[in-house]
């Protein structure tokens, strides 16, 4: 993936306001164009050779994966969780005006 490609990072979060947290910082460093925040999940997952559930929000950022180290940093940096989920997804295609629009919104950082 070209480091100008648009993509989406996805991460999960232990908390609404850590989510919000993390979110709104991106957003205002300019590090992404938006954050989409669902607020509720449920996890059904193994921890440690035992078998767990947790409620969790999940956070969609949009942004160029030109940022996606700084974003890892600070998802990593802020989270409570001692391996958080974080993915990126390349965007294959897009619509143009919704294109440079997230590329206007990560332009300075």
């Amino acid at each position: 993936m070209g480091k100008d490609e648009l993509c989406e990072i996805r991460f999960t979060s232990g908390s609404l306001e850590e989510a919000r947290t993390i979110a709104r910082y991106l957003v205002q460093e300019k590090l992404v164009a938006c954050a989409k925040i669902i607020p509720w999940v449920e996890s059904v997952f193994r921890w440690n050779g035992e078998l767990d559930t947790a409620q969790e929000s999940v956070v969609l950022l949009k942004t160029r994966y030109l940022h996606y180290d700084k974003v890892l940093k600070v998802i990593l940096e802020n989270s409570k969780y001692e391996v958080p989920e974080v993915v990126v997804f390349q965007v294959i295609d897009s619509n143009p005006s919704y294109r440079e629009w997230v590329m206007q919104e990560t332009q300075d950082s």
